[in-house]
């Protein structure tokens, strides 16, 4: 597998900057058709975005968003239907409700979809991850939590942390009225309305992963398939655990809930394909104006500039 450094080379010593993107473009689809080899002449999409290599740019451009549906619809046109999709996904989350989105349209289409982790698929890209039959994560791979971030006056705010701020009150000033003169300020600037959305946007989450865990992962686990989506669910989703909506869950962690998760390494010429494919992408990221990218094995490509 070539290296970032040896791949930067070779970008560099394309003569012209058309040939450079024409570079580009060719060596990913080269991976991607790697990879669908690979994993039995699969379909193959990959799902990138710039936000590692954008950071200054606006959240939303680098978020998982519902236009991205288009992106997807692009890359699946044409395809067959019975070789079912790999997924390759990186991205650091957007909105739920996108991921929904996303996820129903190509259950629609595939009987069995795997997801492929480079390296980030966090918060509804964890989502997206867990509404497939099974993942594949190497040693630097990670998902992330799924409890959902509240747009607020004071900016992004957990779900969880609101809820868990607010029954902190409700037992303080029944354990002493007194504290009810602290807590004002702050539960006025909470508002009734944030509590009860963050509620809904817990339960929203929580329960769309969990349908798709017992559907999909844990479809042939009998009986077991409903409770085990239901504690997978609720442990990716408990902000009281993670305390931050950052935080690393790496393979290990995800099958301690009985995802099913296997290792990149165990196929040198599969990781080779799919890093190859993500710093290509990377480096595409880093050259463009480019923030959010589709691109299937037959070299269909949907961009989004800046």
């Amino acid at each position: 597998m070539p290296s970032w450094a040896e791949l930067r080379q070779q970008f560099d010593a394309q003569p012209s900057d058309p040939e450079k993107l024409q570079w580009l473009e060719a060596q990913l689809k080269t991976a991607l058709l790697d990879v669908s080899r690979l994993r039995g002449d699969r379909n193959v999409v990959m799902y990138a975005s710039a936000f590692m290599q954008k950071p200054a740019a606006p959240g939303y451009t680098t978020m998982l968003m519902m236009e991205d549906i288009n992106g997807l619809m692009a890359c699946m046109h044409g395809m067959r239907w019975d070789r079912n999709l790999t997924l390759v996904l990186h991205t650091p989350g957007g909105v739920p409700g996108a991921a929904n989105a996303l996820v129903e349209y190509m259950h629609e289409k595939f009987a069995d979809i795997e997801v492929i982790v480079p390296t980030f698929a966090m918060s509804a890209g964890t989502m997206m991850a867990l509404g497939s039959n099974r993942i594949i994560m190497g040693r630097q791979s990670q998902l992330g939590p799924i409890d959902a971030q509240m747009q607020t006056k004071h900016g992004s705010v957990s779900a969880g942390a609101v809820l868990e701020t607010f029954g902190r009150a409700q037992q303080e000033i029944a354990g002493n009225q007194n504290m009810a003169h602290l807590w004002h300020p702050i539960l006025q600037s909470m508002g009734p309305s944030l509590i009860q959305e963050s509620q809904n946007a817990l339960e929203y989450g929580e329960v769309m992963v969990k349908g798709w865990l017992a559907k999909r992962m844990f479809a042939g686990r009998g009986d077991e398939a409903a409770e085990l989506a239901a504690a997978a669910a609720k442990h990716f989703n408990a902000t009281e655990v993670h305390k931050d909506h950052s935080r690393r869950i790496d393979r290990d962690e995800a099958r301690s809930v009985e995802l099913t998760v296997d290792d990149l390494e165990d196929s040198q010429h599969l990781q080779e394909a799919v890093l190859t494919a993500y710093h290509v992408v990377s480096m595409n990221f880093t050259v463009t104006k480019a923030v959010k990218l589709f691109a299937n094995h037959l070299g269909t490509t949907w961009q989004k500039n800046l």
